[in-house]
């Protein structure tokens, strides 16, 4: 389009310059000059043209190099972008794997857990079931404490004179004596009573029932386990559950009242572990009072030998000091002859006569 326009110009630059020379020159002048005007200008406008065109092309190739560089450039940073977003995806990825691998690992364990409670429940509601669970929860605990079969301080299944077995018996030191400790587990009764979908009608009489339930294990262990002059004036009920044991405390202060008049404690895992720990601490401080006054009898004995040991010891010195000043007297003796001797072989008469004084 610059073409046409600068074309277009120089077209009516020539009219011009034909309208002047028109004016001063004649016809054949002006054809002539028309010739070689024409001739002019087509070489200067073909010039023009080409000098254009080349600048046009020159500047088209350095803008076609720059466009090029920059689009590498742009290229090269995409790229990198690209690796590293791509790095970035890739961790995430791998991080995603990995947790999905800990959640499936979880939920099978959440699974087998779910398994072992219903395992846990169908075996809690029979009642012989409950009561070995609680056998062998006390077992547990007493092994723990005491370590395992050691008759010097509990037993298992341990028969009274009144023919009664209980669950355990532990040999705590006077005045505690002789405690047994019997496995309970009301557990029917308590799950109706916090059930939250019966009714309260149904809650409240599950809970009279559960109350009866207690106090006729209380009975029996008041009864049975309580014997004077061969067991202790107390007895243990084990509640192998918590939840009971603190439902219990919570909310049901006559039960404790009722048991604390037939002189039975009532325990869960926790309480019973932590009263075990303190008789354990109790028998271990008794022994160490043993030994320690085995000690005391054993430091007099040697108090005696040691004060015999003085005495002979103080002889042998007195006897020693003797001896030493007999040695000392013995000694100046000894010096007294040898210097007669060194005077007489050296026929010193004078220095002879005066020591003889001496020496009478």
């Amino acid at each position: 389009m610059i073409d046409y326009i600068i074309i277009g110009l120089l077209v009516i630059l020539i009219i011009l310059v034909i309208i002047s020379l028109m004016k001063n020159i004649n016809e054949s002048n002006i054809t002539e000059r028309l010739g070689k005007l024409e001739l002019s200008l087509t070489k200067e406008l073909g010039e023009f043209k080409n000098d254009i065109n080349k600048d046009q092309n020159d500047n088209f190739n350095k803008l076609n190099e720059t466009i090029e560089r920059r689009l590498l450039a742009i290229n090269e940073k995409v790229n990198e972008r690209l690796d590293q977003n791509f790095e970035k995806t890739n961790k995430t990825f791998m991080n995603v794997i990995e947790r999905l691998s800990k959640i499936d690992e979880a939920q099978k364990k959440i699974e087998t857990l779910s398994t072992d409670i219903v395992s846990l429940q169908s075996i809690l509601t029979d009642k012989k079931t409950r009561g070995i669970y609680g056998e062998v929860t006390l077992t547990h605990i007493l092994s723990n404490v005491f370590g395992e079969k050691n008759d010097n301080i509990y037993r298992l299944q341990y028969k009274l004179s009144n023919g009664t077995i209980a669950d355990s018996v532990v040999f705590a030191p006077e005045p505690l004596g002789t405690i047994i400790i019997d496995s309970k587990f009301p557990l029917e009764h308590y799950e109706l009573m916090v059930d939250k979908k019966l009714t309260n009608e149904e809650r409240i009489k599950a809970e009279k029932l559960f109350k009866l339930d207690m106090k006729k294990h209380i009975d029996a262990i008041s009864s049975k386990y309580i014997i004077p002059g061969e067991t202790s004036n107390q007895a243990i009920l084990f509640l192998p559950a918590e939840a009971i044991f603190a439902e219990i405390n919570a909310y049901h202060e006559d039960i404790i009242n009722y048991a604390y008049n037939k002189k039975v404690w009532i325990t869960s895992p926790t309480t019973l572990i932590s009263t075990l720990t303190v008789i354990e601490m109790i028998i271990m401080n008794m022994e160490k009072d043993k030994y320690a006054k085995i000690i005391h009898d054993e430091l007099n004995k040697l108090g005696l030998e040691f004060s015999r040991y003085k005495e002979r010891w103080d002889k042998l010195t007195r006897s020693i000091e003797t001896v030493n000043k007999d040695i000392e007297s013995v000694s100046i003796t000894t010096n007294k002859i040898s210097k007669k001797f060194e005077t007489i072989n050296k026929v010193d008469m004078k220095s002879l006569t005066t020591e003889e004084k001496d020496y009478d």
